[in-house]
């Protein structure tokens, strides 16, 4: 197949079927488009709309971002799960308020210097903020070009792809291709069997119930509820969860209470009257 038919296929499909209604599909705002693709990471796109709009009523700027409460973004990003997301996204406000001076950068170096923010997203970003003509990777597009080009080899690696994504991108208009590429890669693949499988990048989400991040989610989400929290209250809590059987121990609890202090979601009191050790939310990840 030659790369103009490939394009023809793509772009007609997603002329007809594409997903044009979705928000940040109807803006350029670098920041919202940001915010779309930090969402998006391990996140079905029916979950992310309603956060998506509900996020930027409430910080519908950089500056607005940077100086919330970690209570209020917490509250906020409840239900989309993987809560470092949301702290780095605040981080990256904050670099953009102050080491930017409130406008968010252009070059993919600057971009991908923002926390919480690789290689995929600082293009992604790129591409369909500033239509810039970059190549990257996700698993749509991945999942697209090994059933079109690589339907022959047993396992392919990133390497491999990328050159023939730089080979095929529609220069035209890179925003619409990647999102005709998403779209194509999301819905008009769904029902055949996953070339992905070939990747040699392939992995199986692991389950969420009982791991130690489903752990991480229900501790934090105690201590934002009640404002503060001890290790008797939460070692309680845990006795009447099943799933966090594994975590419950003293000494488990410790480590993500200690964990979560490193990253900056809370803060640990020491209270030498009653000999506790408390614990509550920092009042912003800086």
């Amino acid at each position: 197949m030659s790369i103009r038919q490939f394009q023809s296929i793509i772009l007609n499909w997603y002329t007809k079927n594409g997903r044009h209604a979705l928000p940040w599909r109807k803006t350029r705002n670098s920041y919202r488009i940001l915010v779309s693709e930090i969402m998006l990471q391990q996140t079905q796109v029916d979950r992310v709309i309603r956060k998506y709009k509900e996020f930027l009523r409430a910080f519908p700027t950089p500056k607005a971002l940077a100086t919330a409460s970690v209570q209020d973004l917490l509250k906020v990003w409840k239900g989309l799960g993987y809560n470092r997301r949301a702290l780095n996204l605040q981080r990256a406000a904050q670099k953009i308020v102050h080491d930017f001076k409130g406008v968010f950068p252009k070059s993919i170096a600057d971009i991908e210097s923002l926390p919480g923010v690789g290689p995929y997203t600082a293009r992604a970003v790129s591409a369909f903020a500033f239509n810039a003509p970059v190549a990257f990777i996700e698993t749509n597009i991945r999942r697209i070009f090994i059933h079109f080009f690589f339907g022959n080899k047993k396992t392919v690696s990133d390497v491999d792809i990328l050159p023939m994504v730089q080979k095929a991108l529609w220069e035209k208009d890179p925003h619409q291709w990647y999102s005709a590429l998403m779209d194509y890669g999301a819905l008009a693949m769904k029902d055949i069997n996953n070339p992905n499988r070939k990747s040699r990048h392939y992995t199986r989400q692991s389950r969420f119930e009982g791991s130690r991040r489903y752990a991480r989610a229900k501790m934090l989400d105690y201590i934002m509820t009640r404002k503060s929290a001890n290790l008797v209250l939460l070692h309680e809590y845990s006795l009447n969860d099943s799933f966090l059987e594994k975590y419950r121990s003293k000494e488990s609890i410790r480590g993500i209470l200690s964990d979560l202090a490193r990253e900056g979601f809370i803060e640990i009191e020491d209270r030498k009257k009653t000999n506790t050790t408390n614990y509550k939310l920092k009042a912003t990840s800086s």
